[in-house]
């Protein structure tokens, strides 16, 4: 056996999807693994989120429920904070909170610029406003629609 067929053997069964074994073992998973799933670790990340953003002094807190209503995560939460140096504190503060947690780290859109930053830690989506730029967009009056029951709709 050669060089190339020890480093990496490839095993593929009729029906199964291609996968590749490593001489040296398993990788690691790329994103942290919580101990808790599910509705119980959503919701204890949201009560950290909440908490975070109050000693903030983030203004105009919305939590949306978004569970069975999009893919995206269990909450949407949207704030908004006095000026872009705000939002940007804010922003710093959360993450740094939800790493001490232990939650990992978020993916983040936006920081640099200060004016809508969107922080996403997997089953909370957390959008900091600054407030003409809430008011302009006003997402949460999308999501916020009642819900529509299939087969209600006039075609």
């Amino acid at each position: 056996m050669g060089f190339a067929e020890s480093a990496c053997c490839c095993y593929r069964k009729k029906g199964q999807t291609l996968t590749t074994v490593h001489a040296k073992g398993k990788t690691a998973p790329v994103l942290p693994q919580s101990l808790e799933r599910g509705a119980d670790a959503a919701a204890r990340a949201l009560e950290l989120v909440l908490a975070s953003l109050e000693d903030s002094k983030a203004e105009d807190i919305v939590t949306i429920n978004i569970a069975g209503k999009s893919a995206l995560g269990d909450y949407m939460v949207v704030v908004s904070g006095r000026s872009s140096r705000h939002v940007m504190a804010i922003c710093d503060h959360l993450i740094s909170d939800l790493k001490d947690e232990g939650l990992g780290a978020p993916r983040v859109e936006g920081l640099e610029a200060g004016d809508w930053v969107l922080i996403d830690t997997g089953d909370i989506i957390i959008h900091v406003f600054r407030p003409e730029i809430r008011e302009f967009y006003n997402i949460e009056k999308m999501w916020a629609a009642p819900d529509i029951e299939e087969g209600t709709l006039l075609h």
